[in-house]
């Protein structure tokens, strides 16, 4: 019998992911302000604000009573900023200019709660990005396109963007937003296999 998994997530790059994966999984978007934690270090940002969609989720009267919860969050980590959607085109080309020809820490939080047992796992997969010495002309017409503006640390390696970024140290699956191997650990920890989670 299938494990309906239930995804508190608006990305469609993580939807994406969990399809390719053998999974369809029920959005319901959780609504939750992510500018309402500030301060904390960026992996623990990515994991509380994970915890915080997780729950916002779990606890409606529409999530199947035998499904899991996943919530998901992802920040960027440079120079110890946490850097989150920039949303404003002149705040996506300060991050790039910033970003480019350097390294950086991609955060994704994940919390996965079982709804019969009100069981919560949770884990934070980071991996290194590499990024490419863009030009300030590559720069200008990536964010005309719009994709820097909406998504954690104002790039995707599953777009326009994917150009720019020469290489990663981890899972690439993280950096889109989820961690599939350990998104599978997590559903193991709460006693389910995974691919019972295959649609």
């Amino acid at each position: 019998m299938t494990t309906p998994l239930v995804l508190a997530s608006a990305s469609p790059a993580r939807l994406a992911t969990l399809r390719t994966a053998g999974i369809e999984p029920l959005v319901i978007v959780s609504g939750v302000d992510e500018s309402r934690l500030d301060g904390l270090p960026p992996a623990e940002l990515a994991l509380q604000l994970a915890e915080l969609k997780c729950a916002a989720v779990a606890d409606r009267d529409d999530v199947p009573p035998q499904g899991l919860v996943l919530g998901c969050d992802s920040v960027l980590e440079l120079d110890g900023q946490a850097l989150g959607k920039p949303h404003e085109p002149d705040e996506a080309r300060t991050r790039w200019r910033a970003m480019r020809g350097r390294s950086a820490v991609l955060h994704s939080g994940h919390c996965l709660r079982d709804v019969a047992s009100g069981r919560v796992a949770a884990a934070t997969g980071s991996t290194t990005v590499h990024f490419a010495d863009v030009t300030d002309e590559e720069v200008d017409a990536y964010v005309a396109t719009g994709e820097p503006l909406h998504v954690a640390g104002a790039f995707t390696i599953d777009g326009f963007g994917g150009a720019f970024v020469s290489g990663i140290e981890g899972d690439h699956h993280n950096v889109v937003g989820v961690s599939l191997p350990l998104l599978r650990e997590l559903v193991i920890e709460l006693g389910h296999a995974w691919p019972d989670l295959w649609s």
